[in-house]
């Protein structure tokens, strides 16, 4: 079932929601091998038997989530608040305020203030994917419920949504490829996320009307997401109420769901239920509905509540935890908001049972009125995702030096290849796999890359060239299109035997439905983020399966291996270079120049988005100096934006591989060039 929030998704990011066509049986390869992994990693799971015992693993958990975020700030910066208007209404009133939650990074809230004098219990109301963010009415009406009952509300939007998006209009979507800019530095939207809600309660205990001891924190779809990670992570949060967002992490496989929702790697140390459990013993409410996603649905939130509710047993404190379930749709209803009232007088004011309290009267605002900065008055310089991403992977680069000597290049890139295959890439499976087949001459090799993902290589020269010379032209669009494109033709007339294949989930092997936004591989590669293990891994890993089969069929391999990436390929070719010093030449057509972008990736592929490249290896350049010295052709080449490299800025973009090859004494080895004479670009592959 494709759930509300998915069709959120796609029209807060310009695309119509479409029934696709269902995939057929070589299509289904991936994701069937992607929930054979999963179920691998999570088979060996069990109950904790003790409370020391789940002590000890919920702190493995934290450090191991924590890796998964990305680091947060080591020191809090100054919240510097701001109240920037004040509505007076019926038995509340409504501060429009800003606070500082990372320098130079504001949050938009709304603070809804009972009239009551004393101190209150507090509730930190997160919003999902409804285009208002903070201000939407459904937002606001569980922001006026509990403000007329007595609770301080402090409301608050996500980084990228509402009122903090990458331009002054409201309904934007912060995920695809917006999100995806913040993937290479190793942090994550769902990490800031926590982040930023922790700082959130940093303010709230600011407040003398607020109760720094009575804290609840509650949200709906891509909100209750926000609720359980932040629930989980910080202690001072009383009590958890996610809706319309637990499930189980496996049912995310063949399905969507938002950038701000990706843990990458998750299903390598925990399920969700797992996350659950570090709520206990504070009051934890999951809200499910019968009209949902899988991926939310009650059947698979019972799997995750089965394990949390273990955990509190642990902690002989089995009546904390509730699933309550609803015959309704992905939503925050008016019953949904009477069962949170009950459970927060219940926890936070310890009166009642945790039964339902009536819903009192109320109105909500015109959104406009309650923005902090209405119309076009927001300030110039505002800070949004890939602004933040560009900083930091600025700041990552800068700190990156290259050796001053060629013995210290070649340590230092013996480390860097070993990282960037464990640490970014998700390493590279062990064992041995069925024999490749050959068919015909030139010979059609099939040949599996892991179990289950089956692939052939296509022979593209038709009489075949010079022996010794074999040439993959790879398109992240498909085999065909590699095969008709210029350069692979000028390869073959230059004497290389050429050959094409479709890597898993691309081209014939593509899913169906994949694009949202500006990511067409968007499912695709989130699933491989979930089990930890990239698509740029993957498809790494298809280029050296590749080889091995030429290898095993052949008993040796061709004295030059070219492997030429044509757009977001290039990526690939570059990658798999890097790790593979059987590949002799390399060759990056119109490519992605560099990961750092202050603004969302235009016309590039999210499954080369690995978590922690400008982090743990650099930036593409370094990619490239990896590849030295033997010979490296990058040629045209784009910003993030889409925008073509002129040939200054392709010079001064790739001068640190330059620095490799001179260490080496290689200066030749790098080659960068227009993409508009392919006959040059054949002349430089020696």
């Amino acid at each position: 079932m494709r759930s509300l929030s998915l069709l959120i998704i796609a029209i807060l990011s310009g695309t119509q929601p479409l029934i696709a066509q269902a995939p057929n049986e070589r299509q289904r390869e991936y994701l069937d091998f992607v929930r054979a992994q999963a179920a691998q990693l999570r088979a060996a799971d069990k109950v904790p038997a003790t409370r020391e015992e789940w002590e000890t693993r919920r702190r493995d958990l934290r450090a191991k989530l924590q890796q998964a975020f990305g680091p947060f700030p080591d020191k809090a910066c100054p919240l510097e608040p701001q109240v920037l208007g004040v509505l007076q209404r019926d038995g509340y009133r409504v501060e429009k305020l800003i606070f500082q939650t990372m320098p130079g990074v504001w949050m938009t809230a709304s603070a809804y203030v009972p009239e009551q004098p004393g101190k209150h219990p507090a509730l930190l109301a997160v919003h999902g994917h409804w285009r208002g963010a903070r201000l939407d009415p459904v937002l606001q009406k569980r922001c006026i419920g509990p403000a007329k009952l007595g609770y301080f509300v402090l409301a608050v939007d996500a980084f990228g949504a509402g009122e903090r998006g990458l331009t002054k209009n409201l309904g934007e979507y912060h995920g695809e490829m917006v999100a995806a800019t913040l993937l290479p530095t190793g942090t994550t939207l769902a990490g800031l996320q926590v982040y930023e809600n922790m700082r959130a309660m940093d303010y709230l205990l600011t407040r003398p009307e607020v109760d720094g001891k009575k804290i609840a924190i509650t949200g709906a779809s891509g909100g209750g997401n926000q609720t359980m990670y932040a629930g989980a992570w910080d202690d001072r949060f009383g009590a958890v109420v996610p809706v319309c967002s637990v499930g189980n992490y496996q049912a995310y496989l063949g399905t969507a769901c938002c950038m701000c929702e990706v843990v990458p790697g998750a299903l390598r140390f925990t399920e969700e239920g797992g996350v659950l459990g570090m709520t206990a013993p504070r009051g934890l409410m999951v809200v499910n509905v019968t009209k949902d996603g899988l991926q939310f649905s009650i059947p698979e939130a019972k799997k995750s509540l089965a394990f949390a509710s273990s955990v509190y047993k642990v902690y002989d404190q089995p009546d904390k935890v509730r699933h309550t379930t609803f015959d309704w749709h992905h939503d925050y209803s008016q019953a949904m908001r009477e069962a949170l009232y009950g459970w927060l007088a219940k926890h936070l004011k310890g009166e009642g049972d945790g039964s339902p309290i009536p819903d009192p009267a109320m109105k909500t605002e015109d959104p406009e009125l309650l923005r902090c900065y209405p119309g076009d008055t927001r300030p110039a310089d505002w800070m949004t995702i890939p602004k933040f991403a560009a900083t930091e992977g600025n700041r990552l680069l800068a700190a990156r030096q290259i050796p001053k000597d060629a013995e210290a290049w070649r340590a230092d890139s013996a480390k860097l290849r070993q990282t960037l295959v464990e640490k970014v890439l998700g390493g590279y499976p062990k064992g041995a796999i069925e024999e490749p087949s050959a068919q015909g001459a030139p010979a059609t090799i099939r040949f599996q890359s892991e179990p289950g993902i089956w692939l052939k290589t296509i022979p593209r020269s038709g009489l075949m060239g010079k022996q010794g010379s074999v040439a993959i032209v790879l398109d992240l669009e498909g085999e065909e299109k590699a095969a008709e494109s210029k350069i692979a033709k000028a390869l073959h007339e230059a004497g290389w035997n050429v050959r094409t294949v479709d890597l898993r989930a691309t081209g014939t092997l593509a899913w169906s439905g994949d694009k949202i936004g500006g990511a067409v591989d968007h499912n695709t590669a989130q699933w491989g983020l979930w089990i930890g293990r990239p698509l740029l891994g993957q498809w790494t890993l298809d280029v050296r399966r590749l080889l091995d089969a030429v290898q095993r069929l052949d008993g040796k391999l061709p004295d030059r291996i070219a492997v030429v990436g044509l757009g977001p390929a290039g990526i690939v070719a570059l990658t798999a270079a890097a790790v593979d010093s059987r590949i002799t030449h390399v060759v990056a057509l119109d490519s992605l120049a560099s990961y750092v972008t202050d603004v969302p990736y235009k016309n590039q592929r999210l499954g080369l988005m690995a978590p922690g490249m400008l982090r743990e290896v650099g930036d593409i350049a370094h990619l490239t100096a990896l590849c030295l010295p033997r010979r490296v052709v990058f040629a045209g080449g784009v910003f993030g934006d889409g925008r073509k490299l002129l040939a200054e800025e392709r010079r001064k973009t790739f001068e640190p591989a330059a620095q490799v090859g001179k260490l080496l004494k290689a200066d030749a080895a790098l080659q960068r060039m227009g993409s508009d004479d392919t006959d040059r670009i054949i002349q430089a592959l020696p």
